[in-house]
């Protein structure tokens, strides 16, 4: 029996091929892009509420509260991944819940991205923690003293460097003094050199008054204890704690109106731990650097532990220098010493 074809008759044409795996994969239906990427979301809300709340996450458990605020500008890096992770699920509610980190880590941080450095200022100060293993104590004092700062601070000195930094800097700077751990160099006349207690049981801090020819300013040096992660503690951070709350006393009752404090705090701003200090000091890298600023570790800097904050006085630029043989890049900053801020140099 002979068979008929038929075309279908509702087709004007061949058929038009199907769209292929990859179109229908990534095509984004109405039908299910609001359910999609609900972990997503979720994640990018909780995201947001730990930038927004940080304070709020208690210490009394392993300083998780201060271990998070270490690190707090890092949550903004997961804000790119979880937008490729929404795409990739077409997830319309993902892509919406990314605008809260995102905007709350802008609010927080999006203001160290903008350069506010500027020009003027009459004091250029320097600190580095040389790192007590340094295998190069002269080539670092040399890369200090081609900085231009006009004072410098030094944590982490071993008795044995002592010479070899005092030797290398003699010839730029020729006042200094050590006090255990901590020294200051200077271009400037010292006065009322004197240890902090930081209640350690020895001295790794300072304060020494820089007559400047525009006014006497007060120089604090400190090196804070450090801080461990432990499996079993968490963020150890007791003894770091204790000295910032001693160090926030002796600045507190400086009678010196203008203040500089230089030196490793094993913190960053952002951490509760150091609010006896920040709270009645501004950093000079957020007041007028550029960016972060990280200055620890050299190799890959994730964190500022090493600071410049004033009292008194206004920064007008901060920035990072080339590493050295230590684990810590220095950083330094351009102040000035406004007219009635500083302490006269005509006084006694």
């Amino acid at each position: 029996m002979t068979q008929g074809y038929v075309q279908d008759a509702t087709t004007d044409g061949p058929a038009s091929p199907p769209a292929s795996a990859a179109v229908r994969r990534f095509r984004w239906q109405r039908d299910g892009m609001w359910r999609r990427g609900l972990v997503l979301a979720i994640v990018a809300v909780g995201e947001a509420l730990l930038l927004l709340f940080h304070s709020a996450l208690p210490n009394r458990v392993g300083n998780l509260g201060s271990l998070l605020e270490t690190f707090l500008p890092w949550l903004g890096a997961s804000v790119p991944v979880l937008a490729v992770c929404a795409v990739l699920r077409r997830s319309t509610i993902a892509l919406i819940a990314l605008l809260l980190p995102l905007g709350t880590w802008l609010s927080l941080f999006g203001g160290l991205l903008a350069d506010k450095t500027s020009g003027g200022g009459d004091l250029t100060v320097l600190t580095h923690n040389v790192n007590a293993a340094n295998a190069d104590p002269v080539g670092t004092a040399r890369a200090v003293a081609a900085s231009g700062a006009d004072v410098v601070a030094l944590e982490e000195l071993t008795p044995s460097a002592v010479p070899a930094y005092a030797k290398a800097l003699a010839s730029t700077y020729p006042y200094h003094s050590v006090q255990g751990t901590v020294a200051l160099w200077s271009r400037y006349p010292l006065h009322g050199v004197k240890p902090v207690d930081i209640k350690l049981g020895w001295t790794r801090a300072m304060r020494a008054v820089v007559t400047t020819a525009d006014g006497r300013i007060a120089v604090y040096v400190a090196h804070l204890p450090s801080v461990r992660v432990k499996f079993d503690a968490g963020f150890t951070a007791a003894g770091r704690d204790r000295s910032a709350e001693a160090l926030g006393q002796a600045i507190a009752r400086e009678p010196t109106r203008g203040v500089v404090l230089l030196g490793d705090l094993n913190g960053t701003v952002n951490d509760r731990a150091l609010a006896p200090i920040t709270s009645q000091m501004r950093s000079a890298q957020g007041a007028a650097g550029e960016g972060f600023g990280f200055s620890w570790p050299a190799r890959f800097p994730v964190a500022r532990i090493d600071h410049i904050l004033v009292r008194g006085i206004k920064p007008r630029t901060s920035w990072t220098l080339a590493p050295t043989g230590s684990e810590h890049l220095p950083v330094a900053a351009r102040l000035q010493i406004a007219t009635g801020t500083a302490d006269s140099a005509a006084r006694p």
